[in-house]
Order: C-alpha cells, then structure tokens, then sequence
C-alpha cells in the first residue's frame, strides 16, 4: 500500500509539474496570438483596396500584356509551404502538411518557409528548391526574399505556376489548410473589365494612374505578390499561435482532470489502509480482552 501511495504522490507531483508548464506556454500563446491576429487582421483592408485599384487597372489596360498574368500549360509547378518552426500546436501541420499528397511529385518543386514543412519534405524524400527562416513577427520586407525567389523562378521559365500552401486563420478555433494560386494573377483575383466597369459605375474613387496605366500595373503586379505573400504568412503565424493556446489549454485542462482522478484514486487507497488499520486493532482489542 505504502509503496501504492508513494507512485501515485509521485505521478501528481509530475502532472503538477506538467500542468504549471502547459500553463505558462498558453499564457505566452495568448499574447503572441493577439500580437499576430491584430497583424493579420490589419493587412485585409489594405489587400481588399489594392484589389480595387487592381480592378480599376484591368479595365483600361490589357492584362495580357504582363508576364506575370501570362498562363502556360503547368509541366513544373513550385509550391511555398508556409509551416511552423514548432511542435506543440495540435493538429495544425498534420492537417496542413497532408495537403502535400494532392501534387504529384515528379511535376512539382517545394521551397519551405517553416521547419516543419522542410522536415516533411526532406522525409518524404521530394524536391526542395530552398528553404527560408521567417521571424515569429515578420515585416513585408522580411518576407520579400521569399517573394522575390518564386517571382523570379516564375519569370525565367523554370516552372509555370506557383502555388502556396498555407493555414488560414479564420478565428482563434478554426485555421483551414488552404492552395492558393499565386502566379500567374488568375483574372478572378483583378477582376475582369465587367467588374472594373461596374466599380467605375458605383461612384466610388476615380483613380488617375500616372505616367500611364500599363505602367502602374507592370509596378504594383510585383508588390501585390510580395504582400500576397506576407499576408499569407501573417495568416499562418496567427494560426499557429492561435491553436498552439488552444492546444496548451487542453493540455492543462486535461492536467488538472488527471490530478483530481488520482488524488481520489490516493484518498481512496488512505481510506481503505486506515480502515484495515482499525479492523486490526479492534480484533487484537477483541482477542485480547
């Protein structure tokens, strides 16, 4: 009995141990995910105003002028796979990663931005054309080299779509694994010159490209990729802090269920060790007298 008690003391002084861990880290994930919803929630508005000019510039421009809206049959796709650089946030690379599965191999190249993703990559013996490191709370100008990197692979012929996987961040209990096409600009994501006829026919802003529009498009094509991108990845940092919380708080919610059920468990064994304790005591009591 006594060496019964002595395991369980030990087994809830570790869960305790345990639980004051979990603890802390989703007291840190708490604040960090509120530090990068903010950021991904702040670039929307920015991205939806963009697509307005974009949409506006459609409409007096011809698209098929710029390489970056140029479409060719896919004979080698490249794939940016936005990870986490840590475990301990759920299923959230399991169910990001698994997404892998849908491109075939042989036709596709991977450049990683996250270690888990370079891990999954290198284990699954694919192609990796580069790897980058990405700050826990990335600037535009921090993301850029990865940008710059797929544009130019795009640009020189080397593969003839870009696509990114990446999770994203819905609310602080839903982040969706999600494909998105990044190059070539697929004409839905500028709007067609009936959109952009319609936006000029809403009396909203009238916008005056200078020296001509053609030109602003062939500028702002490359920079809305590179925020395409930072936005992107501001999505997956939200939503792997958001689910690393979320996981730490089960983990410790799930800490303190197994300490009551144990100290129960060692209450009960007391109680029966006391009570057998008088039964003898009572017997010798009874023998004796």
């Amino acid at each position: 009995m006594a060496a019964n008690t002595r395991d369980i003391r030990r087994r809830i002084k570790s869960i305790k141990n345990t639980a004051q861990i979990t603890k802390a880290m989703q007291m840190v994930a708490a604040a960090k995910m509120r530090k990068a919803q903010s950021a991904a929630l702040a670039g929307r508005p920015y991205a939806d105003l963009m697509n307005k000019v974009l949409v506006s510039l459609s409409g007096r421009t011809d698209p098929a002028l710029s390489e970056f809206l140029e479409v060719r049959p896919v004979k080698k796709e490249l794939v940016l796979i936005v990870s986490t650089d840590k475990g301990l946030c759920g299923a959230l690379n399991t169910n990001l990663l698994r997404e892998v599965n849908q491109f075939d191999s042989e036709k596709t190249v991977f450049v990683g931005a996250g270690r888990k993703g370079v891990q999954f990559i290198a284990r699954t013996k694919r192609q990796l054309l580069a790897d980058f490191e990405v700050k826990d709370s990335p600037g535009l100008l921090d993301t850029k080299p990865i940008s710059k990197f797929v544009i130019e692979k795009f640009i020189s012929r080397e593969v003839d779509k870009v696509s990114v996987l990446y999770t994203h961040f819905v609310n602080t209990l839903t982040q969706k694994p999600t494909v998105k096409t990044l190059l070539p600009i697929h004409p839905s994501e500028i709007g067609s010159k009936e959109e952009a006829a319609a936006v000029a026919g809403e009396g909203s802003t009238e916008y005056i490209f200078e020296p001509n529009a053609l030109d602003v498009l062939s500028g702002i094509l490359p920079h809305y990729v590179h925020f395409q991108v930072f936005q992107m990845i501001l999505d997956s940092r939200a939503s792997e802090h958001s689910a690393r919380m979320v996981a730490m708080k089960n983990a410790t919610d799930n800490a303190k269920q197994l300490i009551k059920d144990l100290t129960l468990e060692y209450n009960k064994i007391r109680q029966a060790a006391i009570t057998t304790e008088l039964l003898e005591i009572t017997t010798a009591q009874m023998a004796l007298g």
